[in-house]
């Protein structure tokens, strides 16, 4: 019954009422779903009979007074006190069942003669059976009195006594009311939205889509928005949605409740079972039989808790399903979501749904034993939420099908697995996942297919050694040094793998390495592209496991060819990505932040990582000595040598002990001689240095162009310009601007003290500008000391600096020009004093004056024409 049909039921009592007070008997059942509006009407029919001056008497059955014999009964004689009910017995002398009916009949006939009686039932659904054999009773023996019976019950729920409903039915004077749901133009109407109003289709639409017409849903609907959103013609907006634990959630579990426990059990697996529900899988999981089950999902479909799409069942909002869960016990719904697991499993149902169930089940804390089904669902759930790109969910069901007590073999597989994709956003925490699965390769209990994506792993984590062990029992092939294969492939090679292979859980230890294997090449700069590319990829993959080791390998080759400020935001990045800083694999970002940071003059900074605490057991493998390298490289620069000579003498063990000792990937030993030059231990650091150069790795332009730098500063002076000629040579070729800078720097102080001052100025000035290009401001003070970082660009100097050198000269005295001249070529203060004989107050003054002269602000504007006047001569 629609609204209007809602008013002709009203009729219908008011003529039944009217009916009465003529005195007529008259019988009516009202039968809709539950908070479709059946207990309002009753409370109007009496309500109105009182006005009438009519006896109302009023029960209502309960679901926990239903096995109270009599009690719905008790409730009608006690309301208004009329009588005392008489009790039947079983003992001698005592009236019997129908004698005791009789007499209530009786009763009530008298007191019609008085006034009208109408007796009212709601909930009649759960009156206990000998109410209702009174009250059927009364329907067929007091035809002729004044007396309304008005009953009101559930439509589909079950009968206490399944003749009571059709006997009433059996009456002349019977009615029937049926209470439906309102339609959308219904709720429009009730709620005074008029049509074509704005939004008021939408928000009518949105009303009763939620709260499907049941007037109880939608009165509680209406009040919980009343706060949060205005209603009424003028509401544009969207209809707000309910929450959990509002009205509308408490108005949906009061409907529940109402609806007895089959229909709270069947909503129950309804909402979990979600999109996956039908009616015989609601049916199976509850256990009830088919026939309770259908009267029970009718019953719900009838309230508009529940809707019946054609491929399924649900619950028609999300909060109606949370309501509809949330005062289930956590060891019921345990149960429950295993039980649903089983179910979708046997029906064929989609994997994710049925690990999603286990899931749930395995969340209370409690071992959930999984058998090879489960553990195979878990597992194919896991790889397509992985094409889905949630790593993180498919790594928890990796992580439930590993708990239950199965078969080892497929246990230490789904670990393995499990290691790989936590690699994708946590490397750490795939790092911590290792050490079961190591000591199970060492035991022979992992088979080949197990070996190799373990020792993928180790390989990405930097762990060679490790690596090595694994690999020639998985393909039968001796490895001589764990870094020998990743330092001397060919870049070519490197560079088709690094084409034609995509970014997977199989590949990304092969990239990386590939990547590696450039950077030690003598073609590093090649890394740069390939590793800018993996790091996007990685990202677009949503895997910031990935994306931090490739941002670490695309910080390293910025470093590597000379940007320290491109390392450092990439290196950053790197460490950023990670949920964890534990572990031996931040050692790698962390290295290349140190040295970013030390190359830019960053020193503060690169303290705070420097000086943090490591583990000697964490600094292994090949992201341990880098971070040695790099601690040392920065105490270096500040001055602390003996430190920084232990920290290299550290890195060299390691990597000599691990069979890992090359200077293509680390020189360490040229890194110590350079602490030993400081330390005034020129011998050692040459003997160093002539061991590199005795290494096959000598040949590549970047282990010969540091090694000839420190063999020249620390052997015969005489032939230092030429072996330092050397070195610059093959550190232009190697690609790195910040050594190649260094050593021009270098050279140029050789050429300067063999006398050729020009010549080795210009190339200091060529080295500071170096330097100065790749931003390594450390370099550059180190350089010129006094030099300007932040000279201004040649179109925003005075016009006076671009004229010939020949006018700006005629400005200056001749001491001014030979001061100006030494300090173009790229003299200090304390160096041109002591060539001109002058005090270094001297210099600074003259620089003053040349500056106010040739309107500029910094040595770094001087003009490089200057002519050279003679030197004086001490007298």
């Amino acid at each position: 019954m629609t609204l209007a049909g809602r008013e002709a039921g009203i009729e219908l009592l008011e003529t039944a009422l009217a009916d009465c007070v003529a005195g007529q008997s008259r019988i009516v059942l009202i039968e809709a779903g539950t908070g479709c509006g059946k207990s309002a009407l009753v409370d109007l029919v009496a309500e109105r009979a009182v006005a009438r001056g009519a006896l109302v008497l009023y029960a209502v059955g309960a679901p926990e007074e239903q096995r109270v014999p009599l009690g719905v009964l008790r409730q009608l004689v006690n309301s208004e006190q009329v009588f005392a009910l008489p009790r039947p017995s079983e003992g001698p002398g005592a009236p019997s069942r129908v004698e005791a009916m009789q007499a209530f009949c009786a009763e009530l006939r008298e007191l019609s003669l008085d006034c009208p009686v109408v007796l009212c039932v709601d909930d009649v659904q759960y009156a206990d059976r000998e109410s209702l054999q009174y009250v059927q009773y009364l329907a067929r023996h007091a035809r002729t009195a004044p007396v309304l019976v008005v009953v009101a019950g559930t439509v589909h729920a079950p009968a206490q006594d399944p003749a009571f409903t059709t006997e009433l039915m059996r009456q002349p004077h019977f009615r029937r009311i049926r209470l439906e749901r309102l339609t959308a133009a219904e709720v429009a109407l009730v709620r005074g939205l008029p049509e074509g109003g704005a939004g008021a289709g939408d928000t009518a639409t949105e009303l009763h889509r939620i709260s499907g017409g049941n007037p109880l849903l939608l009165r509680a609907l209406v009040e919980e928005a009343a706060g949060r959103e205005p209603l009424g013609p003028a509401a544009a907006a969207p209809f707000p949605s309910p929450e959990p634990g509002g009205p509308f959630a408490q108005a949906v579990a009061t409907c529940l409740r109402r609806s007895g426990p089959d229909g709270l059990a069947l909503a129950r697996a309804a909402a979990l079972l979600d999109d996956q529900a039908t009616a015989g899988r609601v049916t199976r999981l509850t256990g009830l039989d088919t026939a309770a089950a259908r009267r029970g999902l009718a019953a719900l479909e009838a309230s508009g808790l529940l809707e019946g799409p054609p491929d399924g069942l649900r619950l028609r909002h999300p909060t109606a399903r949370a309501a509809a869960l949330e005062e289930c016990e956590p060891g019921l719904r345990t149960a429950l979501h295993r039980e649903a697991a089983r179910v979708l499993g046997e029906d064929r149902g989609p994997v994710l749904a049925v690990a999603g169930h286990l899931l749930a089940a395995g969340a209370e804390g409690r071992p959930l034993d999984c058998g090879p089904a489960e553990v195979a669902v878990l597992r194919d759930a896991a790889e397509e939420l992985l094409v889905r790109g949630d790593a993180r969910e498919a790594a928890r069901l990796l992580e439930l099908a590993a708990r239950g007590p199965g078969d080892e073999h497929v246990r230490r597989g789904v670990l393995v697995r499990l290691a790989q994709i936590t690699a994708r956003f946590d490397p750490v925490a795939a790092e911590r996942r290792l050490g079961e699965l190591l000591e199970a390769a060492r035991a022979g209990l992992l088979d080949a297919e197990q070996v190799q994506p373990l020792a993928g792993l180790l390989l990405a984590q930097g762990q060679v050694n490790e690596a090595a062990a694994l690999l020639p029992a998985a393909v039968g092939e001796p490895a001589a040094s764990p870094l020998d294969t990743l330092v001397d492939t060919a870049p070519a090679v490197s560079e088709r793998l690094l084409h034609s292979a995509r970014l997977t859980d199989a590949t990304v230890a092969p990239l990386a390495q590939a990547l590696r294997s450039l950077l030690c090449s003598e073609h590093p700069e090649r890394a740069v592209p390939w590793s800018r590319n993996l790091l996007e990829e990685a990202r677009r993959c949503q895997a910031p496991g990935w994306s931090a080791v490739f941002a670490a390998l695309h910080a390293e080759a910025l470093l590597r060819t000379g940007d320290p400020r491109g390392a450092y935001a990439h290196a950053t990045a790197a460490l950023e990505a990670l949920p964890e800083r534990g572990g031996s694999f931040p050692c790698a970002p962390a290295a290349v932040l140190i040295r970013a940071c030390t190359a830019m003059g960053r020193f503060t900074e690169a303290s705070r990582l420097a000086d943090r605490q490591v583990p000697m057991g964490l600094l292994t493998g090949l992201h341990g000595p880098a971070f040695l390298r790099a601690r040392g490289l920065y105490r270096l620069a500040v001055n602390q040598p003996h430190a920084a000579l232990a920290d290299f003498l550290e890195a060299g063990r390691l990597m000599e002990g691990g069979r890992v000792d090359r200077p293509a990937f680390l020189p360490w030993r040229t890194d110590a001689a350079e602490a030993l030059l400081r330390l005034g231990e020129g011998a050692r650091a040459e003997q160093l240095a002539l061991q590199q150069l005795a290494t096959a790795d000598a040949q590549r332009p970047y282990v010969r162009g540091v090694s000839l730098r420190i063999k020249a500063l620390a052997g015969d002076p005489k032939r230092r310009t030429a072996v330092l000629g050397q070195a610059v040579d093959a550190l232009h070729r190697s690609g790195d601007r910040v050594e190649a800078a260094r050593a021009m720097a270098e050279l140029g102080r050789a050429l300067q003290a063999e006398g050729s001052p020009a010549k080795g100025s210009a190339m200091i000035r060529s080295a500071w500008n170096l330097a100065k290009e790749a931003e390594a401001t450390a370099l550059c003070r180190e350089i010129l000391p006094d030099a300007p970082l932040a000279a201004p660009s040649p179109r925003d100097r005075a016009p006076a600096e671009a004229a010939p050198a020949a006018c700006t000269t005629a400005k200056l005295s001749s001491s001014e020009q030979r001061v100006a001249t030494l300090a173009a070529q790229g003299l200090t203060n304390r160096e041109i004093s002591a060539k001109l004989y002058l005090t270094v107050s001297t210099v600074e003054q003259h620089l003053t004056r040349v500056y106010r002269k040739l309107q500029i602000t910094s040595r770094g504007d001087l003009p490089t024409g200057l002519d050279p006047l003679p030197h004086p001569t001490p007298a």
